[in-house]
């Protein structure tokens, strides 16, 4: 059972996964990033942003995912 979110402050990108149904371990294998840094962009109660390099890989590993395109704006505006 997943509790995607659950009384969570989410960022964009946190929404986004819990919308799409992934998680951040497969966001974190699939790119590369360390999970606990990909935990901390989901937390909406943070205002940290990846420089773009890092950015990019988890945009890709999304894409691979997902089917979707994502850009840095999309969740890092």
């Amino acid at each position: 059972m997943a509790w995607f979110g659950l009384g969570k402050n989410r960022s964009a990108l946190g929404r986004f996964l819990d919308t799409s149904g992934i998680t951040q371990q497969e966001v974190s294998k699939k790119s590369g990033v360390p999970h606990s840094t990909i935990s901390e962009w989901c937390d909406g109660s943070k205002r940290t942003r990846p420089i773009r390099r890092t950015a990019l890989k988890v945009l890709r590993a999304i894409k691979e995912l997902t089917g979707e395109a994502k850009e840095y704006e999309d969740f890092w505006a």
